[in-house]
């Protein structure tokens, strides 16, 4: 298996394991809660476009690689959050991580482009 082969395994794996799944509890999709809702969406979109960098080989192995390393510190940092405010995100903490993805998504452009 290859590199790029290796890589989109990875990708396409962590969008299956990705956000979270229909369960209740702290760091977890709840489908009755917006913003946590808004993030997970934010998160799958920028996971589809990693994806399809690579696929296209618009991405290099090491800038997909760095990008999915930083993804997945946002999607750490949402479970933190949750995890401390009992399964939601504040406001503060919503705005914080849309920061976060408005940087990894800039970074995506930057590196397919």
């Amino acid at each position: 298996m290859n590199f790029k082969n290796l890589l989109l395994t990875f990708a396409f794996g962590s969008l299956l394991a990705g956000p979270a799944v229909a369960q209740a509890g702290p760091g977890v999709y709840e489908p009755g809660h917006p913003r946590v809702n808004q993030i997970n969406r934010r998160e799958q979109r920028q996971q589809d476009r990693i994806a399809n960098g690579i696929r296209n080989d618009r991405l290099a192995p090491r800038q997909a690689a760095r990008l999915e390393r930083r993804e997945n510190r946002l999607v750490r940092n949402e479970r933190r959050d949750m995890a401390k405010d009992n399964g939601h995100l504040t406001r503060r903490d919503q705005a914080r991580l849309n920061h976060k993805a408005n940087r990894i998504s800039r970074s995506i452009y930057r590196d397919k482009h």
